[in-house]
């Protein structure tokens, strides 16, 4: 595990220029597991890295259909998945073939079922993003490739 930036205090305001540096950070094609509490940001920072990378025509949360797809990236929403295999059933090499960005919301406890399925190509990274106060958030990037 390498610790690569921590965004302090960050705002909403901030996310346009943290997504420009967390694309100049991680190695494509790259997995970025977005890890927080309930109400952290995680689709919100989706949104901002959608408008920035390419808009996708849903950039909402999946939450109900756990995967939206653009041409350079897929974001996947695991909050309703409950067991590692379900994954399986997903066709995620499918869905990341010639893609650069991974962007998965609560996917932390699934890493070790996510390096068997995506690609081998891909850098695995994880996004902390912790409450500080009201709109105010500090983000913490890791790549965890290694420890997989």
């Amino acid at each position: 595990m390498k610790q690569l930036r921590i965004w302090k205090k960050a705002h909403e305001s901030d996310l346009e220029s943290l997504v420009l540096e967390l694309k100049d950070l991680v190695l494509k094609p790259a997995v970025v597991i977005l890890s927080g509490p309930m109400g952290a940001g995680k689709t919100t920072l989706v949104k901002t890295f959608s408008k920035i990378v390419e808009p996708l025509s849903n950039a909402s949360s999946p939450t109900y259909a756990v995967i939206n797809e653009g041409a350079k990236f897929v974001h996947a929403d695991f909050y309703r998945i409950e067991k590692s295999e379900e994954i399986l059933h997903l066709e995620l090499p499918l869905y990341l073939e010639g893609k650069d960005y991974f962007l998965v919301e609560w996917g932390k406890q699934f890493l070790q079922r996510l390096s068997r399925e995506v690609p081998e190509d891909f850098n695995f990274y994880e996004l902390e993003i912790e409450i500080i106060g009201d709109g105010v958030r500090n983000f913490e990037l890791t790549d965890i490739t290694e420890d997989l």
